[in-house]
């Protein structure tokens, strides 16, 4: 493809242009800045957390894991708390979270562009990105965080309900507003259970709607006589740093890299296991007065005067509000910024982009970082604490002489296009 450019509209040019300022675009301009790699950023720091996060979430992630990574390690948690001068927490809050992102963003991106991009196209040997004031920029590669907005999964049951009575969890940030109101949450995960939480906390009448059990991550009530007197002994040392996945799992979501070199197959099965919905176990007493209705098939939803009826296998209930924390499928269609062209190139497993040991797609020079990554190189891609990781192989892409070759992805990559559908309908 041939684009001609016209130079009157061409603002600047950068090795690699970073589309997306949450965790996985921050920690890549960090890391390549530190290379000394011209990079340009574009983004709204810490949008998602910032307008699509619940009031009074705390996040999930030990402390630990839930650094932003720089290469040096010069902005960590601990020294934004240090500076701030506050106490460190037993469990995170994200509005603190977000106030971290936000210093961090000074300190390694202080530049960034907040301009939306609104279109990249492929030329011959680089990538032209368009803002929405018709600036145009030229990048030799662009690195996609783009995160989850956009990507949140609705069962087909809820098609063409209004958003005044059925809702994503990602799209209210306060539970004050449901006060009074008879909510049902839709899903057994973290999101699940924390929005029934602060629902119910904040005065509305909650009921959890689920297909499966809840699960608790780490019930010490659910761990064998052996794993419980093995832990007797060797105490934390069992546990890994970002306590992604169940034991033993958990110690090899620590390294994508292994995981990148299991077949797809394997993959996929290691995903779903180390990715099903739990929730966290500090939470299960805040749900004591919570009921769940577990094992449920939701076979309808429609509109009943100003609120849902919901028709389930056993029951038919009707609330003022459903909230579907349903969770996300990335899929590569839904990113309209990408030109159509460059869309239809992209191989990819399941509506994920297929990527090769640094990133890369199959367009050559155009990466995606955070979950995007998931089907290449495993869970720890879904959560903060594998932003490093990323931001250190994208480095290596940006820094290596050798030439540029798709021909090098994995063959597990060479999939037809929608070649895996959705099992599941909700969670």
């Amino acid at each position: 493809m041939n684009i001609a450019v016209d130079p009157a509209h061409v603002r600047d040019n950068s090795a690699v242009a970073i589309i997306g300022a949450g965790p996985y675009g921050l920690a890549a301009a960090a890391h390549l800045r530190a290379a000394n790699v011209p990079i340009r950023i574009f983004g709204d720091a810490l949008s998602f957390w910032r307008g699509n996060m619940p009031a009074g979430m705390k996040l999930r992630s030990p402390w630990v894991a839930t650094h932003i990574a720089d290469p040096r390690g010069r902005h960590t948690l601990d020294d934004y708390y240090r500076q701030a001068k506050m106490e460190i927490p037993k469990l995170l809050p994200v509005e603190n979270f977000i106030g971290y992102g936000m210093w961090f963003q000074h300190q390694v991106a202080p530049d960034l562009d907040t301009r939306a991009v609104i279109r990249v196209e492929a030329l011959d040997d680089c990538f032209r990105l368009v803002l929405e004031d018709g600036d145009t920029f030229i990048a030799q590669r662009v690195v996609m965080a783009t995160g989850l907005l956009g990507h949140e999964y609705r069962p087909a049951q809820f098609d063409g309900l209004p958003r005044a009575l059925v809702s994503h969890s990602c799209e209210h940030t306060d539970a004050e507003r449901y006060r009074g109101k008879r909510v049902a949450v839709i899903g057994r995960g973290q999101s699940a259970c924390e929005s029934a939480a602060l629902l119910h906390e904040a005065g509305a009448d909650v009921e959890i709607i689920c297909r499966g059990n809840l699960v608790w991550n780490a019930d010490p009530g659910q761990r064998s006589s052996l794993r419980k007197a093995v832990r007797g002994m060797l105490g934390n040392m069992l546990i890994p740093p970002s306590q992604v996945g169940p034991f033993p799992h958990n110690w090899v979501n620590e390294a994508p890299g292994i995981i990148q070199h299991f077949s797809q197959q394997t993959r996929d099965r290691w995903n779903e296991l180390n990715l099903r919905a739990t929730a966290i176990l500090w939470l299960r007493p805040r749900l004591q007065h919570v009921p769940v209705d577990q094992g449920r098939t939701i076979l309808a939803a429609r509109k009943d005067g100003e609120g849902v009826s919901l028709t389930l296998d056993n029951a038919t209930k009707r609330f003022d509000h459903v909230l579907l924390a349903t969770g996300y499928r990335i899929d590569v269609d839904k990113m309209n910024l990408l030109a159509p062209n460059v869309r239809a190139k992209i191989v990819r497993h399941g509506g994920l982009p297929g990527l090769n040991g640094t990133f890369e797609s199959s367009v050559r020079g155009l990466h995606f970082a955070g979950a995007s990554a998931v089907a290449s190189f495993g869970p720890l891609l879904r959560f903060i604490a594998g932003a490093g990781f990323a931001a250190r192989r994208l480095t290596r892409a940006a820094l290596r002489e050798a030439p540029r070759s798709a021909d090098r992805r994995p063959q597990a990559f060479a999939e037809p296009v929608g070649s895996i559908t959705a099992k599941r309908e909700y969670p």
